[in-house]
């Protein structure tokens, strides 16, 4: 076989390398204008070889910012640097749509690329090479894991039955409420409620009843807050709101808002029609206090004073009325 015969040969099985690989190879000249377009190119934009030949990148794929991939290449042309692109960057830089059964979850193709200096015999870059690689298995998995670490994160906070905050992250967040008083001369409230005569509830109504009063009270909690409240399901029947920046005396005018919202409802089970209250506590920060528990134990307090007036009341407590 003679040399011409052995490299024809070799062109040949290149050539058909360089079409069948599963990645795309482009190449551009210093102006941006497609010189070489692969098969995987070509399937997956169903555009040709031929009806891309020096076609002006940007005028074909408009959904590419043009200044961001000159800045990306820049380097390549002047400094013969290779650059890279990743999807968590930028999902993709040709939009093409997803195929792939797995992962047809996404609509489209994630890619990761590579992008190199071609250069002529004398050293100069004359050309832009790019391998496109798809790797939306890899980024539909890692995104799908992500999600649902952060679902499974938001359900280690949230109650099940009132999707309020569950005791201990609301705890969480009233110790780091109670570190920031403690530095700075703010006021904020806590409010402490319940309802009233819970047990004579389920008693007479059942336990599903029960659930069904406890979300609606939730509901109304969740209606008067206000952005930067902090509301949680304290107990049982229990709610807590911290009323951040907030003096005893907007927090009570709140709190009475919520106790007349509670009292106002009615709550529909087996064509039977429910009604609630609530007892509300309230104490403000004070310096004296060494513990965030103190403070909730000087709400606690303005609750049994309610419970104790005859409930469906708001009673404000004095932290110095704890310990004197």
């Amino acid at each position: 076989m003679s040399h011409a015969q052995v490299d024809v040969s070799e062109i040949h099985w290149l050539m058909d390398m360089f079409q069948t690989v599963d990645v795309g190879l482009v190449v551009l000249n210093c102006d941006y204008r497609i010189q070489v377009w692969n098969g995987f190119m070509e399937n997956h934009s169903g555009l040709t070889p031929r009806q891309v030949r020096d076609r002006y990148l940007f005028d074909l794929f408009s959904e590419i910012d043009e200044d961001w991939l000159r800045r990306k290449c820049d380097p390549v042309l002047l400094l013969k640097n290779r650059a890279f692109t990743i999807w968590e960057q930028r999902p993709y830089i040709f939009k093409f749509r997803n195929y792939r059964p797995i992962t047809g979850s996404a609509e489209y193709m994630y890619q990761n690329s590579t992008i190199f200096p071609l250069t002529d015999t004398r050293g100069k870059v004359t050309h832009l090479c790019f391998i496109i690689y798809d790797v939306t298995d890899v980024a539909v998995s890692r995104l799908e894991l992500e999600s649902m670490n952060g679902r499974l994160r938001q359900l280690t906070k949230i109650d099940f039955l009132t999707g309020l905050f569950n005791r201990g992250h609301w705890e969480e967040n009233l110790l780091q409420e109670f570190k920031r008083l403690q530095r700075y001369n703010h006021q904020s409230t806590l409010l402490m409620c319940d309802i009233d005569h819970f047990k004579r509830i389920n008693d007479t109504y059942g336990h599903a009843a029960g659930d069904e009063v406890i979300r609606a009270v939730a509901d109304a909690v969740r209606s008067n807050l206000r952005a930067t409240d902090i509301a949680g399901r304290y107990g049982g029947e229990e709610y807590a709101i911290l009323l951040v920046d907030t003096n005893i005396e907007q927090a009570a005018c709140l709190a009475e808002r919520l106790r007349q919202s509670v009292e106002q409802l009615k709550i529909n089970y087996n064509s039977q029609q429910l009604g609630a209250t609530i007892s509300v506590g309230l104490a403000q920060h004070d310096k004296n206090m060494t513990e965030h528990r103190q403070w909730i134990e000087a709400a606690d307090k303005g609750l049994y004073q309610s419970k104790a007036a005859g409930r469906n009341k708001v009673t404000c407590h004095r932290f110095d009325e704890v310990t004197g």
